[in-house]
């Protein structure tokens, strides 16, 4: 890390400390840029609720914000701060459909049920368009996305997509042949791509910080600082934290990759895997346009992709990589600046200012894994590095369910997930020899 990011660093650390002995946020470009929020206490002594929410990011969020607007009194526990793992990390990209592509429900689950996950696909986008309008979110969203490709193959994989998507009603999805790239990107590295006009990109923080003020604006509590011990599990559940306890008529369990082992059988079901992000200096808005001409994010189509994107004050966000196990590594900068510099030549002499790393959690099947427990836990997790739009949607699902419209999260119920070979000790091992088969196929342009 350089001394000009180490300073930087130390900064955002330093003015982002609260009084209590949590984390604060990581020092990202995120936490340097984001609105004004209030600190909010840990739990202390006993609460009642109808809903108590485990986990304070966009699951979290999306779900809590959904019931108080249907009249529930609801209580979120996160642990350190709202948004302080994934959901206040990722890449900041409204990127339609699953991980695994409906080809690959249909032939693991059948294609009963990738019809009936189908008409899905589009709803999380949709869902953070009504949110930052309805409640005045400032969080630079914009319009767009688009998937490049490297090789004909790839460019096949993108035509097909676009088929199956319209067959589901999606009008704003456009090939975008080799003569046409430049007209979007100010590289030559791709044969062509997909546009994705429904797609988009978000401050991702000030998203979920306008989520949770929008919570409260409702009546919702939110305690920060709380975590999860344990719950107590019975007609009416008790979620346990150190200083204090809620008693609710229904828990929503929303930590994904950090959830631990708070509800224990949920735990197997998915792999932590720790993704990279850096950002430049601004760069201004000329050299910006240059990069990105009509400001969409990019993600390529790779098996471990690149993601980037301009912020709202003009600096390129640029992700990438794969840890599986949820380990950093020693140095992000060198491990993802390379990718940057392969994408943008130009800008090798651009200083970079932030670097940071989270956690997303994995699924076997690639698809989020969402149900309930008994008769009052439910859960989602496992979005598989979909999780911006798929939380949003999860969070609809989840907060209908509870009120008695099942029908949707039935669906995703009935999908089954298996737990990831190798158990603890070799799950990461057997997980990153997996990787190497589809990798090799990359490399042979299969």
């Amino acid at each position: 890390m350089s001394t000009s990011l180490k300073s930087v660093a130390a900064r955002i650390e330093s003015e982002g400390q609260h009084e209590s002995d949590a984390p604060p946020h990581v020092g990202s470009y995120y936490a340097a840029t984001a609105n004004a929020s209030p600190s909010r206490p840990a739990l202390r002594g006993d609460v009642a609720a109808d809903v108590c929410v485990i986990g304070g990011g966009f699951t979290g969020l999306s779900t809590a914000l959904h019931l108080a607007e249907k009249g529930y009194r609801v209580v979120i526990l996160e642990g350190s701060r709202v948004s302080w793992g994934a959901s206040g990390r990722n890449g900041g990209q409204l990127v339609n459909g699953f991980n695994r592509d409906l080809e690959g429900i249909a032939k693991r689950y059948g294609k009963r049920a990738a019809e009936s996950v189908g008409p899905l696909l589009f709803e999380g986008a949709d869902i953070i368009r009504e949110r930052v309008e309805k409640y005045a979110i400032r969080c630079d969203l914009k319009q767009g996305n688009l998937f490049m490709a490297f090789t004909k193959r790839q460019l096949r994989a993108l035509e097909a997509r676009k088929e199956v998507w319209e067959r589901f009603g999606h009008t704003g999805l456009e090939l975008v042949c080799a003569d046409r790239v430049p007209e979007f990107l100010g590289t030559d590295l791709y044969c062509g791509g997909l546009l994705d006009r429904w797609g988009g990109h978000v401050h991702s923080l000030n998203l979920a910080l306008g989520e949770a003020a929008a919570f409260e604006s409702l009546g919702g509590t939110i305690h920060e600082d709380s975590h999860v011990t344990h719950v107590v599990r019975g007609p009416k559940p008790v979620v346990h934290t150190s200083t204090g306890r809620v008693k609710a008529e229904f828990v929503v369990a929303c930590g994904n990759a950090y959830l631990g082992e708070t509800i224990p059988e949920l735990s197997t079901k998915i792999l932590p895997a720790s993704s990279q992000v850096i950002t430049t200096e601004v760069l201004g808005a000329q050299r910006a346009s240059e990069l990105l001409p009509q400001d969409h994010c990019v993600e390529d189509c790779n098996y471990f992709l690149d993601y980037y994107r301009i912020t709202g004050d003009k600096r390129l966000l640029f992700g990438g990589g794969t840890v599986y196990g949820g380990k950093d590594p020693e140095d992000i900068v060198a491990e993802i600046q390379p990718h940057l510099e392969r994408t943008f030549p130009g800008l090798s002499d651009a200083r970079i200012d932030f670097a940071w790393s989270g956690n997303i959690a994995l699924t076997v099947s690639r698809v989020p894994h969402m149900g309930r427990i008994g008769e009052n836990i439910y859960f989602s997790h496992g979005y598989s590095g979909h999780g911006v739009t798929g939380t949003h949607l999860a969070g609809r699902i989840l907060a209908e369910a509870i009120s008695g419209q099942a029908e949707r999260l039935d669906t995703f119920a009935s999908l089954t997930h298996l737990p990831f070979p190798g158990g603890r000790l070799f799950r990461v091992p057997l997980v990153r020899m997996g990787s190497w088969y589809f990798l090799i196929k990359e490399k042979l342009g299969f």
